[in-house]
């Protein structure tokens, strides 16, 4: 198979997320979460990164204890399975993290008008909470046919987006399924857009199923091939959320010291996909395969 845009994950994060820029992490809401990506942001010692995603599963935790992240843009950070991130917390409450608040509505429409390149989209739900005074991103407006009141909410477009996908072709047209969130707004809203990926197949499999394609090659400016690359994350029809994950990341973030031990165990001592997934074993990486298969109705595109 040609190169392609093909490259490693540490030349991807290199070029593409440089220092100060605002990137779109965690836009499949709990799955396809790019955690490999993330683990690389962490390891290069990026700095003062904008984090724009509506739900960032525990992710956006793990880069701002990296201390990568100077400014957040999200609806809720968190664990998914037990409430608090610790690492976010700890930031946010000693003003070494700016807080940018948004539901998750608000920040789904702030991405689709920078990916229709509009200036900005209406909302009616943020004028009945103190989102439209107390964020700059948000303004009151009149409807121009009606007069009736509205939130104009700002279009975001991220100097990056890495999205996590089952399956895209060397040059970057990429099939994805299951929740995808916020993600197709994200890559076109985005000035660039890394794709992690679980395969990498001939262009041949993605055009028998061009409903499916995220993003076209055009749009894309890495294609990293990383097995097991969302995990602890689930990835449909690949392998299921690692639950315990969440609970050691509970346990292990608590403290400074606790996530500095799990930062030389889980980021520093990682280089390869391999060592990944040496590190969480093939005994629990067995019990995440999926115990059954729920195909979808194959469609005909004939003509």
């Amino acid at each position: 198979m040609p190169a392609g845009k093909l490259t490693s994950l540490a030349d991807a994060v290199a070029k593409w997320v440089p220092d100060g820029c605002s990137v779109a992490l965690c836009t499949s809401l709990e799955s396809l979460i790019p955690f490999a990506a993330g683990h690389e942001i962490i390891r290069q010692r990026k700095r003062d990164l904008t984090l724009i995603g509506p739900i960032s599963d525990i992710l956006f935790d793990q880069i701002i204890g990296g201390g990568c992240a100077g400014k957040v843009e999200a609806a809720w950070v968190g664990n998914v399975i037990t409430g608090s991130a610790y690492r976010f917390r700890q930031a946010v409450e000693c003003g070494a993290v700016e807080m940018v608040d948004h539901s998750n509505l608000t920040l789904a429409m702030g991405l689709k008008a920078g990916a229709l390149g509009v200036p900005y989209l209406p909302v009616r739900t943020a004028l009945g909470s103190d989102l439209v005074s107390r964020g700059r991103h948000f303004a009151k407006i009149a409807c121009p046919f009606s007069g009736q009141p509205l939130c104009a909410v700002k279009a975001i477009c991220p100097d990056a987006a890495i999205v996590h996908v089952q399956r895209c072709d060397a040059d970057g047209n990429a099939h994805a399924w299951g929740n995808l969130g916020v993600a197709r707004d994200a890559l076109m809203a985005s000035r660039r857009v890394i794709l992690t990926c679980e395969e990498v197949v001939p262009t041949e499999i993605i055009k028998s199923d061009p409903n499916r394609v995220i993003v076209p090659a055009f749009a894309v400016d890495a294609v990293v091939h990383v097995p097991w690359g969302a995990h602890p994350s689930p990835v449909p029809g690949y392998y299921n959320r690692d639950h315990q994950a969440y609970l050691d990341y509970r346990d292990d973030s608590r403290t400074d010291a606790g996530f500095a031990a799990w930062r030389r165990c889980w980021i520093d001592a990682v280089r390869t996909v391999d060592d990944y997934r040496r590190r969480v074993g093939p005994e629990r990486l067995t019990t995440l395969a999926l115990t059954r298969h729920d195909f979808a109705e194959s469609v005909d595109y004939g003509y």
